[in-house]
C-alpha cells in the first residue's frame, strides 16, 4: 500500500476521509489488513439488512484458507469461499500465501489451499517461501490437520497444476489427511471451482455439523457470490478508451514496443503502482476466415457455448484462444485427423511440445489437412482469457489515465506472417478513440515501501521497466526522497531504450538517483542486467544492508533466475555468508516484501 491519494473525483468517498484510513491503517501487518477487510464486509452486510449473518463464529475450531495466485484466479476463488463459510458461521481466516506466516503451519487444524501454477511448473511467486519451507527439512509433521488443495493450471503447459499437485501430495507426506481429494482445473475454471467449493462446505458441515445453526440458508450464500459482481472486474470489465498508441522502440530495432494511454473515463476505478491491467481483445478476423477456408467451413455454423447459440466465425473471433497451440490442441487434432506425422510425435514427448511452441492453428490445419466440422474445431480449442499487463502510469500523475508498454509478438511461418493475439489487437487493429474491455488486476505483492524514506533497487529489462516508470511517477508525486535505482537492459542503446527522454529527465531532476543500463547487442561479448548487476555487488550490498528494498520485472524463465543467482553470488561474496545463508537470506527479504518479483 502507499501513501498517494487518488485524484478526488475518481473516490468513492472524499480524500479527507481516505487520508484518514490510510493513517489510520498505517501500521497493520498484512494479515491485520486481511482481518479488517472481512469485518468491514461483515458490518456492511449486517447494517444493510441484505444477509442474516451473525458476527460472531458459530464454528470455534480455526480453518485458514490460503490463497497463492498469478493471475487473481485464485484470489477470486479463495474471496467466493471465505464469504460463503463467514455467512455460514465458520471461524476462517484467508491469506495470500505471501503474508502466510508459514512456521505457524503446524498448528491448523483445517487447512484449504487454493494455487494456480506459472511457468513449467513453478509456483506463483507469492507462494515461493511458503513453497521452500514445506519442501525443506524444516518442514514439520501435519499429523494433526486436514487439508484439502484446488488447483489451477493450463493444459497448454506440460506440467498442468504442478505446484497444486505437489502442495497435495507433501501435505500428505507430512502427515495431512484430506478432507477432500485434490481437484485440477484448467483455464476453464468456473465451473470445477463452483463444485468444489459446494463440496468442500458439505464436507466442512458434516465435520462440524452440531455448530452450524439454522440461520445459514442458499439465499445467504448466493448473496455473498453476488456481492462480488458490483464493481467492474474481470467478468464485468469496464468498456475505457484508447487516447494513444504510440511506438517508443526505434525505426531498425528488432522489437516493436508501443506505449497505450487509456481514458478510464468517470469510472471511478483506482490503482497503484505495481498492479496490472487486465484487456479483454478480440481475434483478428482475418485470421479466423483463414482457418474456416482451411477447414472448408462456412463460418455460419452454429455452435453452442454455455448453452446459448451463436455462429462459429463470431465464438472464433470472441470466444477461443486461436493464435496459442499446446500439446492438447495437437495430440485431439491428431486423432481427428488420423495424420501420420501428428501421430507419430504422441510418442515424442519432447517433439511434441516443440511442435507446439512453433506451429500455430492454421499451419498445423495447413500441414495436416483434416474433414472435421465446426464442434470439432472448437472442441479442440480452450476459451479466451484476457492478458495482463504492468501499468506503467502513477494516478498521481495521470489521473483518470492508465498506461501500458505492449510489446508486439511477430513471427513468420513459411512466409506467412503469424502475430501475438493480444499484441496485435491493440497496437495493430485497436485504433484511437475506439473502446477496449478492461478491468484492475491487484498485486499486493509488488508494491512500494510505506517508508518514503526507504531506497529501492528496480531491476527490469526490456518491457519489465513499466511498472518502475509508475513506481519513479509515484515517488516523484509524493516527494519520497528515498534513492531510487534502475537497472535497464534491452538489445541497442539507440533503437531499445525505453522511456529514454523520461529517464533521462528524472536524472537531471535527482529524482532517480542511479542507473546501469546493459546493451547486450552493442559490443561483441553480451552484456545483460545480471552483469551490471556483478558489476555494482559492492554497492548494491551497501544499498541492500541500508534496507533497501529489491524489485524484478520481466521474464521468469532466464532473466528472473539469472538475476536471483547474481543477487546470491553478492550476498556470498560482499555479505560474508555461504550458499545456503545466501538463500535464507534471500527468503528473509521475501517475508520482509523486501524481495518482491513481478514475472512471467
Amino acid at each position: 500500500m502507499t501513501s498517494n491519494l487518488p485524484p478526488a473525483l475518481m473516490l468513492p468517498v472524499t480524500a479527507e476521509k481516505l487520508a484518514k484510513i490510510q493513517s489510520a491503517i498505517a501500521d497493520f501487518l498484512p494479515n491485520e489488513l486481511s482481518w479488517l477487510s472481512g469485518y468491514l464486509w461483515g458490518m456492511l452486510y449486517q447494517q444493510s439488512g441484505v444477509m442474516n449473518v451473525v458476527p460472531t463464529p458459530f464454528v470455534s475450531t480455526p480453518i485458514t484458507l490460503i490463497s497463492s495466485s498469478q493471475t487473481g484466479n485464485a484470489r477470486r476463488i479463495s474471496e467466493k469461499l471465505f464469504k460463503e463459510l463467514t455467512a455460514i458461521g465458520f471461524n476462517i481466516k484467508m491469506f495470500n500465501a505471501g503474508d502466510y506466516q508459514f512456521k505457524k503451519i503446524i498448528h491448523e487444524k483445517i487447512l484449504l489451499c487454493i494455487t494456480s501454477t506459472q511457468g513449467q511448473g513453478e509456483p506463483p511467486e507469492e507462494t515461493v517461501a511458503l513453497h521452500k519451507y514445506l519442501f525443506s527439512k524444516k518442514a514439520p509433521q501435519l499429523t494433526g490437520t486436514s487439508f484439502a488443495v484446488f488447483s489451477l493450471g493450463d493444459t497448454s503447459y506440460e506440467k498442468f497444476c504442478q505446484t497444486g499437485k505437489d502442495i497435495d501430495k507433501r501435505l500428505a507426506d507430512l502427515g495431512g489427511e484430506r478432507l477432500l481429494e485434490r481437484v485440477d482445473a484448467d483455464v476453464d475454471y468456473q465451473a470445477t471451482e463452483e463444485e468444489w467449493r459446494k463440496k468442500i462446505i458439505i464436507v466442512l458441515k458434516k465435520k462440524f455439523s452440531q455448530a452450524i445453526t439454522k440461520q445459514e440458508t442458499s439465499e445467504v450464500l448466493m448473496s455473498a457470490s453476488e456481492d462480488l459482481n458490483k464493481s467492474y472486474n474481470k467478468e464485468y470489465p469496464l468498456a475505457a478508451t484508447l487516447l494513444l498508441n504510440q511506438k517508443i522502440t526505434g525505426r531498425y530495432s528488432d522489437k516493436n514496443v508501443h506505449h497505450l494511454e487509456i481514458d478510464l473515463g468517470d469510472s471511478g476505478i483506482c490503482y497503484q503502482p505495481g498492479d496490472a491491467l487486465g484487456v479483454w481483445y478480440w481475434n483478428d478476423v482475418q485470421l479466423v476466415e483463414e482457418i474456416i477456408g482451411l477447414l472448408s467451413l462456412t463460418g455460419n455454423e452454429k455452435v453452442k457455448i454455455h448453452d446459448h447459440a451463436i455462429t462459429l466465425r463470431e465464438s472464433l473471433i470472441k470466444k477461443f484462444e486461436i493464435t496459442q497451440n499446446s500439446s492438447l490442441i495437437v495430440e485431439k487434432y491428431a486423432k481427428l485427423s488420423r495424420n501420420k506425422k501428428l501421430i507419430d510425435l504422441l510418442a515424442d514427448k519432447r517433439n511434441l511440445q516443440q511442435y507446439a511452441k512453433t506451429i500455430p492453428l492454421p499451419d498445423m490445419i495447413r500441414q495436416a489437412p483434416a474433414n472435421i466440422n465446426a464442434y470439432d474445431l472448437i472442441s479442440l480449442l480452450r476459451s479466451l482469457t484476457p492478458r495482463l499487463y504492468s501499468i506503467s502510469s502513477s494516478q498521481s500523475e495521470v489521473g483518470n489515465e492508465v498506461h501500458i508498454a505492449v510489446g508486439l509478438v511477430r513471427y513468420d511461418i513459411d512466409g506467412r506472417v503469424r502475430t501475438g493475439g493480444a499484441s496485435s489487437y491493440l497496437v495493430d487493429r485497436l485504433q484511437e478513440d475506439e473502446t477496449l474491455d478492461v478491468f484492475i488486476e491487484c498485486n499486493n505483492n509488488f508494491r512500494l515501501p510505506l517508508n518514503p524514506k526507504t531506497p529501492i533497487i528496480m531491476i527490469g529489462p526490456g518491457t519489465g521497466i513499466a511498472p518502475f516508470r509508475a513506481f519513479i511517477q509515484q515517488r516523484a508525486a509524493e516527494g519520497a526522497v528515498g534513492l531510487n535505482w534502475l537497472f535497464f537492459g534491452n538489445p541497442h542503446f539507440t533503437e531499445d531504450f525505453l522511456y529514454q527522454v523520461e529517464w533521462q529527465r528524472y536524472m537531471r531532476e535527482g529524482i532517480l538517483s542511479r542507473i546501469d543500463l546493459a546493451w547486450s547487442r552493442d559490443q561483441i561479448n553480451k552484456i545483460y542486467v545480471q552483469d551490471k548487476i556483478r558489476e555494482q555487488g559492492s554497492e548494491l550490498w551497501c544499498w541492500i544492508s541500508q534496507g533497501a528494498h529489491i524489485y524484478i520485472c520481466g521474464d521468469a524463465h532466464r532473466m528472473a533466475k539469472d538475476v536471483e543467482v547474481a543477487l546470491l553470488e553478492i550476498f556470498v561474496e560482499h555479505g560474508g555468508m555461504n550458499i545456503e545463508q545466501a538463500d535464507e537470506f534471500l527468503s528473509k527479504l521475501r517475508l520482509e516484501r523486501r524481495y518482491q518479483r513481478d514475472v512471467y
